[in-house]
């Protein structure tokens, strides 16, 4: 399944013909294209467990939304695209407990491509990068260079959160999973840790 540019789908509404078409391209036998609604009044999460996606809208012009709102109690005229959330879930290897519950499926598209902004003091930095569901840290940094934020592996790996990258020009922020993105040495394993979570969001 081809990728789509998803920056360029910043700042469109819910309802609006470019969603509706990328939203229609994922869909699979499995998949609804029926959201689960999270609504609060500075932010409104459509959540499409069966595609591994969650897009997060902005309330504008003076709009807050009722928390529990449903689907057609919202006012789309005032909702702007904001951040897009993509999953993917690993398989346990042998040995590793399997999750009890796993919310989401992962993310439907063979390959991601994450446009990449240009630096004047990088002028061999790639314009793209592709993602895939074994794409590791080691390989994130490779292509867009060392991240300009980044945190979480600290603690106990039963109890810590995952490490995470953020490109902040990019717009494009990883969180890693797998026992590599847990605990004391998590920085150190790190690099062997797949993406656990996209999250994209406006290029500055």
């Amino acid at each position: 399944m081809a990728s789509t540019d998803l920056q360029k789908l910043f700042a469109h509404r819910p309802s609006s013909s470019q969603i509706q078409t990328y939203l229609s391209s994922l869909l699979t036998s499995n998949a609804s294209l029926i959201p689960e609604i999270k609504a609060y009044p500075d932010a409104v999460y459509f959540n499409y467990f069966s595609l591994g996606l969650s897009l997060l809208f902005k309330p504008v012009e003076g709009y807050k939304p009722t928390t529990g709102l449903s689907r057609d109690e919202l006012d789309d005229a005032r909702l702007v695209l904001d951040g897009i959330d993509l999953y993917n879930v690993a398989t346990p290897k042998e040995g590793q407990r399997k999750a009890k519950q796993q919310s989401y499926a992962t993310y439907p598209v063979d390959s991601i491509t994450l446009k990449l902004v240009s630096t004047p003091d990088k002028p061999e930095r790639a314009s793209e990068m592709t993602v895939k569901t074994s794409t590791t840290g080691k390989e994130f940094v490779e292509c867009m260079g060392e991240p300009e934020r980044k945190g979480g592996g600290a603690g106990p790996s039963s109890g810590s959160i995952g490490i995470w990258c953020e490109w902040t020009k990019d717009g494009v922020l990883v969180e890693f999973g797998g026992d590599e993105a847990r605990g004391p040495q998590a920085w150190e394993r790190g690099k062997d840790a797949v993406w656990k979570v996209i999250t994209l969001f406006p290029q500055t």
